[in-house]
């Protein structure tokens, strides 16, 4: 009896991986792409950066000067960052052995057209979020992970900033 059971839900499982396997070589074959998906980020040929230098300052320098964009003092667009801030949220109970802490990064930012110092974007704010787990009796490894997630949060923040200015690219 329970041979039957699990064959039935053996045969129910593989049906519906095939009928969605199906369902994505449909898509795929007509040409189906998701919009924006794998095409390269327009590039703004050159951009002014002012605000405070600090680890989210050089890690929106190396996007955008991987991306294509020209840092230059005289571009005709200013980005203006705010200082970024990462705050903690930890759910769990002190010493209570391993645990979830929430990391967040927010960072406001802005953009201007320097002849006239009119704001195209004016007081945008980036939020990235990343879980991380820790062990209270593994203090250093706890340190080594905040650091990897804040150098991750930092990037990852730096990625959604070339997302926004994407549209200033595009007109």
């Amino acid at each position: 009896m329970q041979r039957r059971r699990f064959l039935k839900q053996g045969l129910r499982v593989a049906m519906g991986t095939a009928a969605f396997s199906t369902l994505g070589l449909g898509l795929g074959g007509c040409g189906f792409q998701l919009r924006g998906y794998g095409e390269p980020l327009p590039v703004l040929p050159a951009l002014a950066l002012s605000g405070a230098d600090g680890e989210f300052m050089s890690a929106v320098r190396k996007a955008l000067t991987r991306a294509g964009t020209r840092i230059d003092d005289q571009a005709a667009l200013r980005l203006n960052l705010g200082r970024a801030s990462i705050s903690e949220t930890d759910p769990g109970l002190p010493g209570a052995g391993s645990r979830d802490i929430d990391l967040t990064l927010t960072a406001p930012f802005s953009v201007q057209r320097q002849a006239t110092d009119a704001y195209l974007l004016d007081q945008q704010t980036l939020d990235v979020s990343e879980r991380i787990s820790v062990n209270d009796n593994e203090l250093l490894a706890q340190d080594d992970a905040r650091r990897a997630a804040r150098k991750s949060l930092h990037e990852a923040a730096a990625r959604q900033l070339l997302e926004r200015l994407r549209p200033l690219a595009e007109q």
